[in-house]
């Protein structure tokens, strides 16, 4: 199984999982994020972009792999996506080094699908 379907498997099993508890703060948590990333002001790629960059400076590897697959099937390119590496590695510090890399990978599993 690749990287990606092994992801996009777990992140939808798990959420199915934890949306059958009926926990009201937790589906409100759900609701809140998807009404976050809908088209606004700011274009669906550039709040992609923004999650991924703030997601690298938060260390949250799930995060990252979550926003770069949405970067993906939005079309972005990957001069694109490098820059908001470049931006996050920026604000972040080289801490974040070590998730530039595994989102490297993540993202070149993305395009071996093309």
């Amino acid at each position: 199984m690749s990287a990606v379907s092994e992801f996009n498997d777990y992140r939808a099993k798990m959420n199915e999982r934890i949306l059958n508890a009926d926990n009201k703060v937790i589906k409100r948590i759900y609701n809140l994020d998807t009404n976050a990333y809908a088209e606004g002001a700011l274009d669906l790629k550039t709040k992609e972009l923004l999650g991924l960059s703030c997601s690298m400076v938060l260390r949250c590897d799930d995060c990252v792999r979550y926003h770069l697959g949405k970067c993906y099937e939005l079309g972005l390119t990957e001069k694109e996506v490098f820059e908001a590496f470049a931006i996050a590695n920026l604000i972040g510090g080289t801490i974040v080094i070590p998730h530039l890399r595994r989102a490297t990978e993540y993202w070149d599993s993305l395009n071996e699908n093309k």
